[in-house]
């Protein structure tokens, strides 16, 4: 990638919205995936009441809007003003009590699992179906866009092209830990080297979230498949990462990049229809 290249996905210009002032890339191609659109404000004339506790807007009852959701409510109901960085805010925004919940949720990715992204881990990578596997290092992009495969090769992977995600584990009893994620949508069942591919639904849709592994036991992540859509390629690629394991600090390394992409991978889930 040339460095005029590196620099255009890079760029940020300062825009103001009515929300507030907004940190966002200067080119819209290059926005993070995990970033999301301001909503459109619901118009004051159709909202008389609050949309939360049916109060009645007048003089002294002021209606305000929730940053993230759009929705009207009285000052007692959207009186939060929390950091919103999927929508690059500059400065915390306010936010009905909904809302807030989940962007103080979001502000754990963002303040640690992203960290650790970015700053990569060593996995054994294998592609396809080949017998043969290299040692790469991998990341996340700084854009946040791509996943970058760093060896004797080089792989760039579009984050919004993966389809699904497979955190391999050992150790956990059966039902313990959830196996698909479908990021793209309903993705038909194929047999393949490391299992079914298929969605597990739960609540939310999302599959079961990893429990903690019972004590004294030796269960742990141990790697991570992906199906991606690859430009030029008909169905989905699949690729394999296998955690590092020739000392104890890659092996931590690598545990610490798996749980965040496992985070990512169900932020980017449950924001599809957002």
């Amino acid at each position: 990638m040339s460095s005029e290249v590196a620099a255009r996905r890079d760029a940020k210009k300062l825009v103001r919205s009515p929300s507030g002032l907004r940190m966002v890339p200067e080119h819209r191609a290059f926005g993070s995936p995990f970033g999301l659109e301001e909503p459109q404000w619901v118009p004051d004339k159709e909202c008389p009441r609050c949309m939360q506790c049916d109060a009645k807007f007048d003089f002294l009852t002021r209606k305000h809007h929730c940053r993230r959701c759009g929705k009207c409510f009285c000052d007692k109901c959207c009186r939060q003003k929390v950091p919103l960085r999927r929508m690059c805010f500059v400065d915390p925004v306010r936010q009905c009590a909904q809302c807030a919940l989940v962007s103080h949720r979001e502000a754990e990715f963002y303040d640690k699992q992203l960290k650790v992204l970015l700053n990569g881990a060593t996995f054994l990578v294998t592609f396809g179906n080949s017998e043969s596997s290299e040692a790469m290092v991998c990341r996340l992009s700084s854009n946040q866009r791509y996943l970058l495969l760093d060896g004797d090769s080089r792989h760039e992977i579009e984050i919004s092209h993966i389809a699904t995600v497979q955190l391999l584990t050992e150790g956990f009893p059966p039902g313990d830990i959830h196996t698909y994620t479908s990021l793209l949508g309903s993705q038909p069942a194929s047999e393949g080297p490391w299992g079914s591919w298929r969605r597990t639904p739960s609540r939310g849709g999302f599959g079961s979230p990893v429990r903690p592994a019972p004590p004294g036991s030796n269960a742990r992540a141990t790697g991570m498949s992906l199906q991606y859509a690859a430009p030029g390629a008909e169905g989905m690629t699949r690729l394999k990462l296998t955690a590092w394991e020739d000392a104890n600090a890659s092996r931590r390394q690598s545990a610490a990049w798996l749980a965040a992409m496992h985070k990512a991978a169900k932020l980017l889930y449950e924001s599809r229809d957002q």
